[in-house]
């Protein structure tokens, strides 16, 4: 806050407006987030990250961050999901954390955004640096005498 130079009274001074985000994720994220990585993994990989994202505890990360390890393109404000987002943060409303699978360096795997990517850009627009309240799901395929392991740090483990 600014002060006032006649009464050096604190005076309330425009920026962005404050995040505000919810505890937990709402429960049609899970669905949105396997319904997108239903697209690039198997059902039965799909089956134990979103049960792995649902048990993992929230962590938070920085909105550049988890732009950069996704290799994702930030979108514009005009963005019309993004602009929404924006709006409801404006208008004080909670947003919903986001949900990731963990890249691996090791592969080029970049981090997956599986829910939540136009909120990583608006929080990105009003402070790159803001706190991302997220879920990581990690999941590592083991080959081995012919068979694929899915394993989740987080769920369980299956075999195909």
């Amino acid at each position: 806050m600014a002060k006032n130079d006649k009464s050096n009274r604190p005076v309330k001074t425009k920026g962005p407006p404050a995040e505000h985000w919810k505890e937990e994720p709402e429960e049609h994220d899970f669905p949105a987030a396997a319904a997108y990585l239903s697209l690039i993994n198997t059902a039965s990989d799909v089956k134990t990250l979103v049960v792995s994202l649902r048990a993992s505890p929230l962590e938070r990360r920085m909105a550049k961050d988890i732009l950069r390890a996704s290799r994702l393109e930030l979108l514009t404000p005009e963005n019309p999901h993004v602009a929404a987002d924006l709006a409801k943060v404006k208008r004080g409303d909670a947003l919903s954390p986001v949900l990731l699978v963990r890249g691996d360096l090791r592969h080029d795997i970049p981090l997956t955004v599986a829910d939540g990517y136009h909120r990583v850009c608006a929080s990105f627009h009003l402070d790159e640096n803001a706190a991302i309240p997220c879920r990581l799901a990690d999941l590592v395929h083991v080959r081995s005498s012919g068979s694929t392991r899915t394993r989740s740090s987080r769920g369980p483990t299956a075999v195909q």
